[in-house]
């Protein structure tokens, strides 16, 4: 299984970022997926995930209403559209997949990491 994020960058406070994450070596469209972050010092947290059949999402709270999680199956890609971002935000953004099949913001409910992405956000 190979997951690959793409998409970080730069931005300034109350801009925007869309990561994507282009996966291959597992049954895509029959995956549940999430996404990460990890900010320097602190524990890798949930931001998101998507079950893959009805697209129905879950968010964490410091995030709801800012981001928006999608998926396009048979692009095999997931989706993070940031936006109203704020320093805070700044992190190593992971995409991640599990075998189970419930969505899951807890990190060890997943199995499949990629490399991570940098978001960082200027005040």
């Amino acid at each position: 299984v190979q997951l690959v994020e793409s998409g970080g960058g730069l931005v300034q406070a109350g801009g925007s970022l869309r990561l994507s994450c282009t996966a291959s070596g597992l049954n895509f469209g029959a995956t549940y997926m999430g996404w990460f972050r990890q900010a320097p010092g602190k524990e890798r947290e949930g931001v998101s995930c998507i079950t893959p059949f009805s697209g129905t999402t879950s968010y964490a709270d410091l995030v709801k209403g800012r981001f928006t999680v999608s998926r396009d199956n048979p692009k095999v890609t997931l989706y993070l559209q940031m936006d109203s971002l704020s320093p805070e935000d700044t992190a190593v953004y992971y995409c991640a997949a599990t075998r189970n099949k419930y969505c899951s913001l807890t990190k060890s409910n997943f199995h499949y990491w990629g490399q991570g992405t940098q978001v960082t956000v200027s005040s």
